[in-house]
């Protein structure tokens, strides 16, 4: 928003993941020396590998990586995924992609909170995965009375934070004393808090049901329970991680180690056992749970629909050859397998490009500036490519992997969490609690596609190139 006097909501994006940044290394110590790794590790990478750096500078990458951040929150009803829709709009952030988890046992559908635009997106990369609770997949009638009852009885949000929302929407924006004020607040939300809501016998029934539904049920706000820095090398972080005193997951989800990263990969150290106290407990005894930790991805770029059919294709045979969800019992069988499948997906740029199987900017040369005034000048996309005019870089993932989601999800949860639910995708049903539609996100990536090149049609003078 440029409006005079009031905060550009890219701003107000950037100082909010700053703060959550800081509240989470508070809460969660070893989230501090996953970000000093993860820097460590970034600056190895940018000094030995000269094509990244290359990369990272021509595409202006190189300025986002520090900065940038994931997080995950789990709510419990359509009401609050609607209100939460609303505090991520002030920041800019829309919901992107459907992510239904029910087939991997996770009793939750899911959207990403995220700026659209590229241009917001280089300003400030925070995304917010978030998922709602599906109330409908707990068979048991009693206890979905409690969860209802529960969650009924809690407000999530702060009287000043849901004020300061009214404000923007109603004005339009927040000038600079607001948007503070509104980071403070909205923080509130996503604070972890020590008390549960619930007895020790009601989160014992919770927990036995699904972990993750004792998670999202017995507190009162949908903490934070992961925060995600980038880094330009996940092996290394894996392998990092045990010297700096963390636990990592046994298999790192996504694709295998490539040349040319592609989508979503990710990692994170187990989940922390942390102290609570009961509505019923007082004195000396407590109780404990089990739901946050720190996670590290390493993004690659965005697929195509065709690129993304091969990828579901070669993932779900790897899969389906392992017989089993991926454990420390299997891990290195499972990387053999992943590896194997995925010797056939092509591992070059250019080969990912010619193909149509990822998604491109595509930036005009100095070259192609300079024969503007020439009598002949190639008018099509390969021919401006084949003759140096315009060059391209992969355009990066920005969002999420169902599976790869739902295997971070369970190896922090406890294998013994996976649960089978009778149930379909319900996008709709979601929507209407969200109170909006999901932007689809393989649009958006053709959309910076088609904007690059329309630029690069307007410096080289050219008829429009598709």
């Amino acid at each position: 928003m440029n409006t005079p006097g009031f905060v550009k909501s890219d701003e107000i994006r950037t100082q909010f993941s700053r703060a959550m940044s800081e509240m989470y290394k508070d809460e969660v110590p070893l989230y501090g020396t996953l970000i000093e790794l993860v820097a460590e590790t970034n600056s190895k990478v940018l000094e030995s590998n000269k094509a990244v750096s290359d990369y990272l500078n021509r595409t202006g990458e190189i300025e986002r990586l520090d900065m940038e951040r994931h997080g995950a929150i789990r709510v419990g009803t359509p009401e609050e995924l609607a209100t939460i829709a609303r505090l991520f709009a002030v920041m800019g952030m829309q919901p992107v992609g459907y992510y239904d988890l029910t087939p991997a046992g996770v009793p939750v559908h899911s959207t990403a909170f995220r700026a659209i635009h590229e241009d917001s997106l280089q300003a400030s990369p925070f995304r917010v995965f978030t998922s709602l609770l599906r109330l409908d997949l707990i068979e048991d009638k009693e206890l979905r009375k409690l969860v209802q009852a529960t969650l009924d009885q809690r407000q999530i949000f702060t009287q000043n934070a849901l004020a300061l929302i009214e404000k923007f929407e109603t004005n339009g924006g927040l000038d600079a004393k607001d948007a503070r004020d509104f980071i403070q607040e909205a923080l509130e939300t996503f604070r972890w808090h020590h008390d549960a809501t619930v007895t020790a016998k009601e989160y014992q029934r919770l927990h036995d049901q699904h972990r993750l539904i004792a998670d999202v049920v017995a507190f009162k706000g949908p903490h934070i329970n992961h925060l995600t820095p980038r880094t330009l090398d996940i092996d290394i972080i894996q392998d990092g991680m045990p010297q700096k005193g963390i636990i990592p997951k046994a298999v790192i989800e996504g694709p295998p180690r490539r040349k040319c990263p592609i989508l979503l990969r990710q990692t994170s150290f187990k989940a922390l056992q942390e102290v609570i106290a009961f509505t019923d407990q007082n004195g000396s005894a407590k109780g404990s749970h089990t739901a946050r930790f720190g996670e590290i991805e390493q993004r690659g770029a965005a697929l195509t629909p065709k690129g993304r059919a091969l990828y579901d294709t070669l993932l779900n045979a790897a899969r389906s050859e392992l017989g089993e969800f991926p454990s420390e019992s299997n891990a290195e069988k499972y990387t053999e397998l992943l590896a194997k499948h995925f010797r056939e997906f092509p591992d070059s740029y250019a080969e990912l490009h010619d193909k149509g199987l990822a998604y491109f900017r595509y930036f005009p040369t100095q070259e192609g500036i300079a024969c503007r005034s020439n009598s002949y000048r190639p008018s099509s996309r390969q021919d401006l490519i084949e003759q140096g005019h315009i060059q391209y870089e992969p355009l990066v993932y920005e969002d999420f992997l169902p599976v790869s989601a739902a295997g971070i999800f369970q190896s922090n949860l406890g294998d013994d969490s996976q649960a089978h639910y009778v149930g379909s995708s319900n996008q709709e049903e979601f929507e209407k609690a969200l109170g909006q539609k999901v932007t689809n996100e393989l649009k958006l990536y053709a959309d910076t596609q088609r904007r690059s090149l329309l630029e690069c049609s307007t410096i080289l003078a050219v008829p429009p190139l598709v």
